[in-house]
C-alpha cells in the first residue's frame, strides 16, 4: 500500500501540464531517433541531456526517459519496413517483420511490435513500482560469471535452435566474433586486428555493420530484382489491431515469457535490451508448434522480441535508481544526468527525493501509453512510405543509412564499411548464410570476452568457477542441451522411429 500512495504521488507531478508537454516532446522525438538508423536511443539522451540543466530535474529525467520509451518504438519501424535496424535491440524484429511487410502484412507487423511492447512495458513498470528494492539485491548475485552464462545461453539458443545448416551458422557466428575482436585488447590495451590503422582502434560499430548487413544488402537484393520490394503493399485496418490482440491471447505464453525474461535481463547491470530480444525470440521459436515458420513472418517472433525489449528498457532503471548501476548504456547517460542535477542514485534516493524517483516512475506509465499512440496514430503515415516508387525510395535509404552510419563516429571510414557490410550482407543471403548470428556474435561478443576475462581473473584462470556457482552452472547447463539439439535430437528421433518399428518388424 505504501507504494500505491508513492505512485499516487508521483503522478501528482507527472500530470503537471508542464511535465505533460515534456513527455510528449520526448516520446515524439524518442520515435524519430528510433526511426532514423544509427541514431539511438543512447545518442538521442545523450545528444539532448545538456538541455536538461535549465529544467527542474525531474522534468529533465521525464524528457530523457521519454526520448528512450520512444526510441523503443520507433525502432521497430525501419526494422519492419525496410529489413534496417533502427536499434540494436530490434535487429531480431527484422527477422520476422520485414518478410510479414513483404506479404502485405505491414500494419499487422507494426501493430505486433507496438501493442504486445506497451503491454510488456505495463508489466515490467509494475514490477519496478512494487518490486524494485528485493529485485535489485537479487540482481547483485549476479557476477561476470553470471554474465557469460546468461551470453552463451543467447548464442546457444540460435545455434541450437536456428535450423537450417549448422556450419554456416557456426562459420557465420565465427566471423561475428572475429569482427568484434578488431580494436584494443579489453584488458592490455594492445591493438588487435587493426594493422596499423588508428581509425580501426575503436573496433567496428555494429550499428554501421547492421545496416550495411540488413539495410544495403537488401537494397542489392531488389536491385537485383528489378528496383522492387517484392509483396510489399501496405493497407493499414482496424482488424490488424484486432487480429494483434487474438494473437497475443492465443501466444500469451510467449508474451510473458519475453516480458519476465526481458525485465529479468534488463534489470542485470551491462546486459540491456539487446540479448533480451535475442533470447527471447530463440525461445519463442523453441517452445513453438511450428519453429520452422519463424523467419518467413509470424507476428509470434515480433512479439517475442518486442516485449523483451520494452520490458528489458524499463529494467535497466531499475538498478541505475536503486543501487546507481546502470542497466544499459542509455541507462548510464542517465546516470550522468543524475550527477549533474546534484543526486547520488541509491536506496537513500527513494527517501531524500521521492518527488524526483516516484515522478520519473509515474511519468514511465504516461510515457509508453504517450507512445503506443502516437505509434498507432501515425501508423497510416508509416505505412504510406511502402508506396513510395522505389526509383525515388532506394537512394533516400541509401542517403539516411550513410548518415545514421557517419554519424555514430563522424568517420569517413564508417561510410566505407557500410558499403562493405552491405556487400557482405548481399553475398551472405545469395549463398544462404544466416546474418542473425554474425550480427549476434558482433553486437555480444565485447560483453562476451569481458565477462570470460573477468570470471578467470578471479578463479586464478579456473574454468571451474562456472560450475561450482549455482546460477552460472545452471545457465551454461541448459545452453550445453540446446547446443546439442542439432546432434542429439536427430538420433533421439531415430531411436524412437527404431523402437516404433521395432514391435512392427516383430509381428
Amino acid at each position: 500500500m505504501e507504494a500505491l500512495g508513492n505512485l499516487l504521488f508521483g503522478f501528482t507531478i507527472s500530470l503537471t501540464p508542464y511535465n505533460l508537454v515534456v513527455a510528449a516532446t520526448g516520446v515524439f522525438l524518442g520515435i524519430i531517433i528510433g526511426v532514423l538508423p544509427g541514431l539511438g536511443g543512447t545518442s538521442g539522451v545523450a545528444i539532448l541531456l545538456p538541455l536538461t540543466i535549465v529544467m527542474p530535474p525531474t522534468s529533465g529525467i521525464i524528457l530523457l526517459a521519454s526520448i528512450y520509451w520512444g526510441a523503443l518504438f520507433g525502432g521497430a519501424i525501419t526494422s519492419i519496413l525496410f529489413n534496417i535496424p533502427g536499434e540494436p535491440w530490434s535487429v531480431a524484429t527484422c527477422f520476422d517483420g520485414y518478410p510479414m511487410a513483404k506479404k502485405g502484412k505491414a500494419g499487422e507487423a507494426l501493430a505486433s511490435a507496438f501493442i504486445p511492447g506497451f503491454f510488456a512495458s505495463l508489466v515490467a513498470i509494475l514490477l519496478f513500482t512494487f518490486f524494485a528494492p528485493a529485485l535489485a539485491l537479487i540482481a547483485l548475485k549476479f557476477g561476470p560469471p553470471e554474465y557469460l552464462a546468461v551470453l552463451v545461453l543467447a548464442f546457444s539458443t540460435f545455434v541450437g535452435l536456428g535450423g537450417g545448416s549448422l556450419p554456416k551458422t557456426m562459420a557465420s557466428m565465427f566471423i561475428g566474433f572475429l569482427l568484434g575482436s578488431v580494436g584494443l585488447d579489453i584488458v592490455t590495451g594492445q591493438p588487435r586486428l587493426t594493422f596499423g590503422s588508428i581509425e580501426l582502434l575503436a573496433g567496428f560499430s555494429f550499428i554501421t555493420a547492421c545496416i550495411g548487413l540488413f539495410g544495403l544488402g537488401e537494397i542489392l537484393l531488389s536491385a537485383e530484382e528489378s528496383l522492387e520490394f517484392r509483396g510489399v503493399q501496405a493497407k493499414v485496418k482496424v482488424n490488424d489491431m484486432w487480429s494483434v490482440v487474438k494473437s497475443l491471447v492465443q501466444h500469451a505464453r510467449t508474451f510473458v515469457t519475453g516480458t519476465l525474461l526481458g525485465f529479468w535481463v534488463g534489470v542485470m547491470p551491462g546486459t540491456g535490451a539487446t540479448p533480451a530480444s535475442f533470447m527471447s525470440y530463440g525461445m519463442a521459436k523453441q517452445s513453438s508448434k511450428h519453429p520452422e515458420k519463424f523467419g518467413t513472418g509470424v507476428p509470434e517472433g515480433v512479439m517475442a522480441t518486442e516485449s523483451a525489449a520494452h520490458a528489458a528498457g524499463i529494467g535497466a532503471l531499475l538498478p541505475l535508481v536503486t543501487l546507481g548501476i546502470p542497466g544499459s548504456p542509455t541507462a548510464a547517460v542517465m546516470l550522468a544526468g543524475l550527477f549533474v542535477w546534484g543526486f547520488i542514485p541509491g536506496p537513500r534516493l527513494f527517501a531524500e527525493q521521492p518527488d524526483f524517483v516516484w515522478g520519473l516512475i509515474s511519468s514511465m506509465y504516461i510515457g509508453n501509453l504517450m507512445g503506443l499512440l502516437m505509434c498507432l496514430l501515425l501508423l497510416p503515415f508509416f505505412a504510406a512510405i511502402l508506396r513510395i516508387p522505389y526509383a525515388i525510395l532506394g537512394p533516400l535509404i541509401v542517403l539516411f543509412s550513410a548518415i545514421g552510419a557517419y554519424a555514430v563516429k563522424n568517420m569517413m571510414l564508417d561510410i566505407w564499411l557500410l558499403l562493405i557490410f552491405g556487400v557482405v550482407g548481399y553475398v551472405f543471403k545469395k549463398l544462404g548464410y544466416p546474418l542473425a548470428p554474425l550480427v549476434i556474435a558482433l553486437v555480444l561478443g565485447d560483453m562476451t570476452e569481458e565477462a570470460l576475462r573477468q570470471s578467470l581473473i578471479m578463479s586464478d584462470g579456473s574454468f571451474a568457477i562456472f560450475f561450482t556457482r549455482p546460477i552460472a552452472a545452471g545457465l551454461i547447463g541448459v545452453a550445453a542441451v540446446i547446443f546439442c539439439l542439432p546432434i542429439v535430437g536427430p538420433l533421439l528421433r531415430r531411436v524412437v522411429a527404431g523402437l516404433r518399428t521395432a514391435p512392427a518388424s516383430g509381428r
